[in-house]
């Protein structure tokens, strides 16, 4: 199993819209990042994800989990474009701040750290566990 991070402005895809998804779930749509893109192809069923909000919030506000690996986005004819199926698991009890996460000295090789503007990520097992604990989950 592998983590991620995604992320959204919540304008765009709140949290709220992704739990009101239900067990259904949603494609996760309109990455046009080649980088981005390699991630989700690396995604698999079962799989983690932080769900970030972008914009003025920038923070961790949810767990999502990869429902279905990655096929073409349906919201373009261009097969290059990919998506993943994800589901809301949990929300953040204490949304992780990107202030907080870039100060700590354990989380400062974090790709969000380093290229914060990537909308796909991945996570390493201890910046999992590290931004989970923050965030008030177990």
């Amino acid at each position: 199993m592998a983590y991620w991070l995604i992320k959204t402005e919540p304008d765009d895809w709140s949290w709220d819209e992704q739990i009101a998804k239900g067990k259904k779930g949603e494609p996760w749509t309109g990455v046009r990042n080649a980088q981005a893109r390699n991630f989700i192809r690396e995604m698999k069923k079962g799989d983690f994800a932080f769900f970030y909000h972008t914009g003025g919030e920038k923070r961790v506000v949810g767990v999502v989990k990869i429902t279905k690996e990655a096929y073409q986005d349906p919201t373009t004819d261009d097969e290059r474009w990919l998506v993943v199926d994800v589901v809301a698991v949990e929300d953040v009890p204490n949304p992780v701040k990107l202030a907080d996460i870039k100060a700590e000295e354990k989380l400062s090789g974090m790709v969000l750290v380093r290229n914060s503007r990537l909308s796909v990520q991945p996570v390493t097992d201890a910046e999992w566990k590290f931004v989970r604990k923050m965030g008030g989950l177990k």
